[in-house]
């Protein structure tokens, strides 16, 4: 990978790019690509290839062949962001050399060491402070990582990097584990980003905010001006076309055979008065044969042609079919999972879990409510759905569910990698007949030989669905379903197979996530902020005013 000059103009250029994991398995394959100024997201299903660009663009993955160029410094958060516990913030935001001399410059100890350590940052400590307090970070730069959530801890490597000032941002899902608070700041920050920023994202309000989608399907990247909403409005036109030139190529099949048809009934009939001709001798035997043999050069022209034809017109269905999306979608039914209205499906007596906020005395859920959990990051959320799913013992109190209960947890550990995808689903319904898993786990797009993958080897929305699919289809059905974060590094496929699934349930559901579209999207009846304070009713319109 090469590097430009940075006062030449930011760009990230591309050229039959290709990348091969160590074991063979390729994920890009002579991609090209260009991006230049302004903010640019790359959407595409989980598996095809997004994060790994982003990585090789990042310096951290080199390609297996073509060529890559990236002119300007590169910035690059990542999905994952892990920093040291015992970092101080000014190490994190790399200013730490800088400060040091700084401080010792203001004590006396001008030296050309310290002079030429601060360089031309002089208001480093002020700029510093100004983005912490920007980014909704308190401005303390001698606290350290361990003191720091996982939110605010990649508020703080988005700070670094906006310090630092690349020429090129490159932002991997960037808006995981942030609460509503901190997606708004981060949001602002792109706003106003000067230079080439490419993201990877889920998040519909922040790809609302983008200059043009680069969508990478089938190991092309093709390009819409606009942002997200304006891509689905495109991606909706152009479906309606190729399902119309789908519809006119079938009706040119069909013409096409029945012409086909009508040829041949005829060359019979021509060859039925042949013969007739032949039986009456109406015609010299000499002046016969020369008819017959120019009717059968005629009859298999004319055949030919058209059979030529009706192969055209079913290359052009072909090419029709293949222009429509086979975005599938997840269809279950699930009776099963139905619960009446009122019937108490969860308890809470004087629970305390562990570490979070002090609980009502009495809580619970009723019939087929659809309840929210949102607050801010550390707020305890996670904390009480893994003490109500009984994987953290309480401090106080007891949480009872009086139905089958599933919890769908953020890290989707449910699975056993060793097996395959039907396994998986068998360990949660063991009665369960092997053909009767494969036809429930074909809604979940597992069908043939996939529901035969390692569930390791699983790319992370196909994770997903058959955790997904290993819950619902669990026996006996989970009539409580537990979410913690679901549509974190979820494809907007997947996200939309989520809320798809959903639809189909009747049960109840508990759902901890800071993505307000995706909680409106699957109906939610009761919001509860939870807080010190405990939890306490809320609605989305006051979420949107004071998160």
């Amino acid at each position: 990978m090469s590097h430009a000059p940075a006062h030449t103009p930011a760009y990230v250029t591309c050229s039959a790019l290709g990348f091969d994991w160590p074991d063979g398995t390729p994920v890009l394959d002579g991609l090209d690509l260009v991006v230049g100024p302004g903010r640019t997201a790359l959407i595409g299903r989980n598996g095809s290839g997004k994060s790994t660009l982003l990585k090789l663009l990042a310096g951290e993955l080199a390609p297996s062949e073509g060529q890559l160029s990236v002119a300007g410094s590169v910035g690059y958060l990542p999905q994952d962001v892990t920093l040291r516990t015992a970092l101080r913030v000014d190490e994190v935001l790399g200013i730490a050399t800088t400060r040091a001399a700084l401080h010792a410059v203001e004590a006396g100890e001008v030296t050309e060491e310290n002079l030429a350590a601060v360089g031309d940052d002089w208001d480093v400590e002020e700029r510093a402070l100004a983005l912490l307090s920007q980014l909704g970070l308190a401005p303390d730069l001698d606290r350290t990582v361990g003191e720091l959530s996982g939110g605010e801890s990649v508020l703080l490597r988005l700070a670094a990097l906006l310090l630092a000032r690349p020429d090129v941002l490159l932002l991997d899902e960037p808006t995981n584990n942030l609460d509503l608070r901190a997606r708004r700041r981060l949001h602002a920050a792109v706003d106003s980003w000067p230079g080439v920023l490419l993201l990877v994202s889920h998040d519909r309000e922040l790809l609302d905010r983008v200059d043009q989608i680069a969508e990478l399907r089938d190991g092309e990247v093709r390009w819409y001006g606009g942002n997200f909403t304006a891509y689905e409005e495109q991606v909706a036109a152009e479906q309606e076309a190729a399902l119309r030139g789908v519809r006119a190529a079938e009706a040119d099949v069909q013409r096409q055979k029945r012409e086909l048809v009508d040829t041949q009934h005829a060359l019979a009939r021509r060859r039925r008065y042949a013969r007739k001709m032949e039986e009456n001798r109406r015609a010299p035997k000499i002046v016969a044969n020369t008819l017959k043999r120019s009717a059968q050069e005629s009859a298999g022209k004319l055949r030919a042609t058209q059979q030529d034809r009706l192969a055209q017109a079913r290359e052009r269905l072909g090419q029709a079919r293949e222009a429509v999306r086979d975005d599938d979608e997840i269809r279950v039914e699930l009776p099963a999972t139905r619960v009446p209205p009122g019937r108490v499906v969860l308890t809470l007596h004087g629970l305390q879990p562990a570490h979070g906020p002090a609980l009502p005395v009495e809580w619970e859920v009723r019939g087929p409510e659809r309840v929210a959990l949102v607050g801010r990051n550390g707020a305890g959320k996670t904390t009480l759905l893994r003490t109500v799913a009984g994987l953290i013992e309480p401090a106080a109190g007891e949480a009872v569910t009086h139905v089958p209960a599933r919890f769908l947890p953020q890290r989707l550990d449910v699975l056993d990698d060793s097996r395959s995808v039907v396994e998986n689903a068998a360990r949660f319904a063991p009665d369960a007949t092997p053909n009767r898993i494969r036809a429930r786990l074909a809604h979940f797009l597992f069908r043939g030989a996939r529901g035969d993958q390692p569930a390791g080897t699983l790319s992370g929305g196909e994770r997903f669905r058959a955790t997904l699919a290993a819950l619902l289809l669990a026996e006996p059905a989970p009539q409580l379903l537990m979410l913690d974060e679901p549509t974190n590094n979820l494809d907007l496929a997947s996200v939309r197979h989520l809320a798809g699934a959903l639809d189909a349930y009747e049960g109840a559901l508990l759902v901890a996530s800071h993505d307000l579209p995706f909680l409106e999207s699957i109906g939610i009846t009761r919001w509860v902020l939870v807080d010190t304070g405990g939890l306490r009713p809320t609605s989305v319109e006051e979420l949107r005013e004071v998160m």
